[in-house]
């Protein structure tokens, strides 16, 4: 008797300009013996994943998003290889970026090196959740804990850690 495996893997991405970018695939195969399951499993698993991160790096039209020499960006900020210099991540992101690099004297190039391991792209060109990723790290190295970690769960006030700011 032929056993019926149907595997999905989905991922979304939020992007600028309250877009987001999704991608599925399915597949759906026979095995005869119960006994490859979870061996079945695993390769199909790794083989959707490994499909939808390859595809869903192309995040095509990205709604008011600003064009470069007529074309509109793809979402990493360029466009046939151009770079219109402005950053991918949001306003409040690249300021909180530019505060921890300032206020604790990071070097520049270091955490352009950061970026290029991490993500593959330069520190301007960091989308939304990639600069997230950055920012948990910073707070990290410099030992401090983001400010939505600060925050209490009860709805109260308190002060954060510098400045006596409420």
């Amino acid at each position: 008797m032929a056993i019926i495996i149907e595997c999905n893997y989905a991922k979304k991405l939020g992007l600028p300009g309250y877009s987001s970018h999704q991608y599925s695939v399915t597949v759906r195969t026979e095995i005869s013996d119960i006994g490859n399951l979870a061996k079945a499993n695993e390769e199909l698993y790794r083989a959707l994943q490994d499909a939808v991160d390859t595809q869903i790096e192309n995040t095509g039209f990205i709604p008011g998003l600003p064009s470069i020499n007529g074309k509109h960006t793809n979402g990493n900020g360029s466009s046939n290889g151009s770079s219109n210099g402005a950053w991918n991540c949001s306003d409040k992101q690249r300021d909180l970026i530019l505060k921890l690099i300032e206020e604790h004297n990071l070097p520049t190039a270091n955490i352009e090196s950061l970026c290029q391991e991490r993500f593959g792209k330069e520190l301007k060109h960091l989308n939304k959740l990639d600069a997230s990723g950055l920012i948990d790290e910073l707070f990290e190295k410099v030992g401090e804990k983001p400010l939505r970690e600060q925050r209490p769960r009860n709805g109260t006030s308190r002060p954060f850690s510098k400045g006596g700011v409420r």
